[in-house]
């Protein structure tokens, strides 16, 4: 077996959760995995869907499994504007299009072919250029783009308009879009004309649409780090794969992240007390359209259907 552990929680907990918590690979890449007998647990091959892992208990990879997982590749390009970083549109040319042999930089454990499935982690518009991560690792997708995530983005945009530090006040913190409240947000004056952006979301055209609200306009964004990752001397139109060294670092960054708060969070009702059923019906303030009266001797009569005229 190529990797092992054992489990020290407190409470069973699913196989495919675990392997996903510990980084280890998806659920979905977990639960695959199972399925073709690479998985075992204390020496004993593991092949339904479902299990648990109890407390103590070590769970093993074959070495097939580790290599099917190191096979997964991730890169990191330099996003030309004109290239769509996620499905195209008729005329349109994905970013994907540029990971090729010809266009590598340095060295890489594969060249992806026709079947790879790289996937964009994080949408980065035609119009803009710069760092945009693909990667066919489920646990690397959930650590970047996942509803939990708190990796961050930088941005150097060069925009035309008067820059105050009112406007500066409304980009950091004050802003919201379709009816939504941005969060907080770095934005610093980089030169003449030259504006630094540090995101910890990813709404739709975000910065654009920012800058628009306060009379800005964007003629040039890009992209120059994502979390620990930078963008570098990397040429425009060039890539290379992602370390295993930025790849722990992101998740890392992923799994340290706490659960967002709720923007209004519901108030706690009391608890109303308990009482005899035959009882509750006459304490209610109101009564549901099909509720009744209640009791043990209540019997609901049964009426006979109603004459119906044919619509003509």
């Amino acid at each position: 077996m190529a990797w092992s552990k054992t489990y020290e929680g407190a409470e069973p907990v699913r196989i495919n959760k675990w392997l996903a918590l510990e980084g280890v690979c998806s659920r979905r890449e977990a639960d695959a995995l199972i399925e073709q007998g690479l998985v075992e647990v204390d020496g004993k091959t593991i092949t339904e869907l479902g299990e648990r892992l109890e407390p103590g208990q070590t769970i093993s990879l074959s070495a097939k499994a580790s290599r099917k997982l190191d096979s997964q590749l991730s890169v990191i390009l330099n996003k030309p504007v004109g290239f769509v970083s996620g499905t195209p549109e008729p005329g349109e040319t994905p970013a994907v299009r540029l990971i090729t042999q010809q266009r590598l930089s340095g060295q890489a454990p594969a060249i992806p072919g026709r079947n790879s499935k790289l996937a964009p982690l994080g949408r980065l518009d035609k119009d803009s250029r710069g760092l945009l991560i693909l990667s066919e690792d489920g646990v690397l997708a959930k650590a970047i783009i996942g509803p939990l995530s708190e990796v961050d983005k930088e941005y150097v945009v060069k925009v035309g308009g008067e820059i105050t530090e009112e406007k500066l006040k409304l980009l950091r913190h004050g802003l919201e879009l379709d009816g939504r409240q941005l969060r907080p947000a770095k934005v610093n004056v980089e030169g003449k004309g030259t504006l630094r952006f540090v995101l910890n979301e990813g709404r739709n055209r975000q910065i654009r649409r920012m800058c628009s609200l306060v009379h800005l306009k964007v003629l040039d964004l890009q992209r120059i780090r994502v979390g620990p990752v930078e963008l570098g001397n990397l040429p425009e139109g060039k890539w290379r794969a992602l370390s295993h060294k930025e790849r722990a670092a992101l998740i890392a960054m992923s799994k340290t992240a706490k659960p967002q708060k709720s923007s209004s969070p519901a108030k706690a009702r009391p608890k109303a007390a308990s009482a005899p059923v035959s009882d509750q019906a006459e304490k209610l303030p109101y009564r549901p359209k099909n509720d009744g009266p209640r009791g043990p001797n209540f019997k609901r009569t049964k009426l006979p259907p109603r004459p119906r005229t044919p619509i003509k």
